[in-house]
């Protein structure tokens, strides 16, 4: 009796290319990435005690709040003259109490700055793993760092409940900084891999389809998370479940996926050459020390990290606080909308594709070189967010109004994936995952200072307090954004070359030979012009 073994990945590899397959991977890499990131941020509201009434006061509570209004009769009241009437006020159903999902007994009585802290406490782990993650990436290859992390920040996020419950919002907050630290590796390697199987004239709209990852992973995250815990009225589920599909995701992965074109045991011949032609400028894994010196005092990479920080401010303030907007100044109950919400964000990731084909259109017709083409793209991932922002503050209280001008600002910021993001991939390709490690380490600072910062200016959360936190937001944007129009490029810089000691060059190269004679990938050399 015959047994016929059948190797399914074999069967296939001729019918889809392998780098659309690392991207569509990639791409799934980054949603189940971000639906792990905000997991937290709608758990936590059904986590929290709520306060009696439903916001409203008990009656000792009551009797506090007239004793402290007699003892500070002289002190005046902020009210907002910009305020926009609450819509259940103008309906009559003011006195309409929702109640808990979720039992007493499974909530914590947490303070907001306690709240805050376990928010952001995830950025304290992702911040310093970003330069480890890339150096590792750039020196042993991609693939392997990435899954560790993704390993890590599954581990981190499906003990998360069990941590909370025996150790209260300590446990949170370090299985928080665990996943950060896990997820801190995960961009820098995905940027290696992208410098290794996408080529320039692709590199915006597989580029664009990868990162764009992270804008459908935050639309998922928020809609499945308030789904789940109305259906199953537990927040646990939610961690569990972010996990376990990131589980399979993970298994999926470690099949299907490879460092470099010469690893890949499955790729086809054309697609090999193909790749070698146009990526003769991408060493192997290891290429050499990095050139740290020549690296920090590149004005590209400086150009770079100024518009990271400018585009991470407006994205985190947006995010994170523009549901805290619609709440307290619009009067808008976003959690009665799941559209309206996640609107913008799809907006952002369904423009990030359309920009993507744009700048490999300009790219690959030559009607643009690949600086000003990255230039074009970044600009209008600047100035569109900073109009729509400005518009929606001074929309008054027209509610829709103010949604579709933040949609129509979050949709042009769509243009930062192939502007922006990709750029690393340009500078320098052999060592992309540091870059990308040290722009990324810079830039999610503005994760940890912006609620801060906001919650500072808006101890009102009035209107003209929040047009200040807009305006702040636009000068950011603007400003980085001339930084980058004045030192950015889209070329390979110099010190891409690696830098190898006496004697490695020849080892260099009999690594790289084929038993058949022909060089890899990895041997293949670039030498700018001068």
């Amino acid at each position: 009796m015959f047994r016929i073994t059948i190797d399914w990945r074999k069967v296939f590899q001729g019918c889809i290319p392998q780098r659309y397959v690392l991207a569509v991977m990639g791409f799934l890499c980054l949603v189940n990435m971000f639906t792990i990131r905000v997991s937290l941020h709608v758990a936590i509201t059904e986590m929290v005690l709520e306060s009696e009434g439903n916001g409203t006061l008990g009656a000792e509570a009551v009797g506090d709040a007239l004793d402290s209004v007699l003892d500070n009769a002289t002190t005046p009241v902020f009210v907002d003259p910009y305020a926009c009437p609450d819509p259940a006020d103008i309906v009559g159903n003011a006195s309409t109490v929702r109640a808990p999902l979720v039992a007493a007994e499974d909530r914590f009585a947490w303070s907001e700055e306690v709240q805050g802290v376990l928010l952001s406490s995830f950025y304290w782990g992702y911040v310093l793993t970003q330069i480890p993650g890339g150096l590792v990436a750039d020196r042993f290859g991609g693939k392997h760092t990435l899954t560790a992390g993704m390993v890590v920040s599954i581990a981190a996020t499906a003990l998360s409940p069990l941590a909370v419950r025996m150790a209260g919002w300590p446990g949170m907050l370090a299985a928080r900084v665990v996943c950060g630290l896990g997820q801190g590796a995960i961009f820098p390697a995905l940027n290696v891999l992208l410098a290794a199987w996408v080529p320039v004239e692709e590199r915006g709209k597989l580029g664009a389809l990868v990162l764009s990852g992270s804008n459908l992973g935050t639309v998922a995250g928020t809609a499945i998370s308030g789904t789940l815990i109305h259906l199953l009225a537990s927040w646990d589920v939610v961690f569990y479940s972010f996990a376990a599909a990131a589980s399979v995701w993970t298994a999926c992965w470690c099949l299907l996926c490879y460092d470099s074109p010469a690893a890949h045991p499955y790729i086809t011949s054309s697609e090999s050459k193909y790749l070698q032609d146009k990526l003769s400028h991408k060493h192997g894994k290891g290429s050499g020390p990095v050139p740290w010196k020549a690296i920090l005092t590149s004005l590209p990479l400086w150009g770079l990290v100024a518009k990271t920080v400018g585009h991470d401010w407006g994205f985190f303030t947006m995010i994170a606080d523009l549901p805290k907007y619609m709440k307290s100044v619009m009067k808008f109950r976003i959690q009665e909308n799941g559209f309206l919400s996640a609107l913008p964000y799809l907006a952002m990731w369904l423009c990030s594709l359309l920009f993507g084909c744009l700048a490999d259109w300009l790219i690959k017709t030559d009607r643009m070189s690949i600086t000003n083409t990255r230039k074009l793209l970044t600009t209008v991932s600047s100035l569109g967010p900073a109009a729509g922002i400005i518009g929606a503050s001074y929309a008054g209280c027209d509610r829709y109004l103010v949604v579709s001008l933040f949609t129509l600002g979050m949709a042009s910021m769509g243009a930062y994936y192939s502007g922006t993001r990709v750029n690393a991939l340009d500078l320098s390709p052999n060592y992309a995952g540091t870059i990308m490690a040290l722009v990324n380490a810079i830039g999610a600072l503005s994760g940890i200072v912006t609620p801060y910062l906001i919650g500072v200016l808006i101890p009102n959360s009035a209107m003209e307090e929040w047009r200040v936190v807009f305006w702040i937001t636009v000068a950011v944007l603007v400003a980085t954004n001339m930084v980058f129009v004045a030192l950015g490029s889209g070329e390979v810089q110099h010190w891409n070359e690696p830098v190898r000691r006496p004697g490695q060059e020849e080892d260099a190269k009999e690594k790289d030979k084929d038993s058949d004679g022909e060089l890899r990938l990895e041997s293949f050399r670039y030498i700018p012009e001068q």
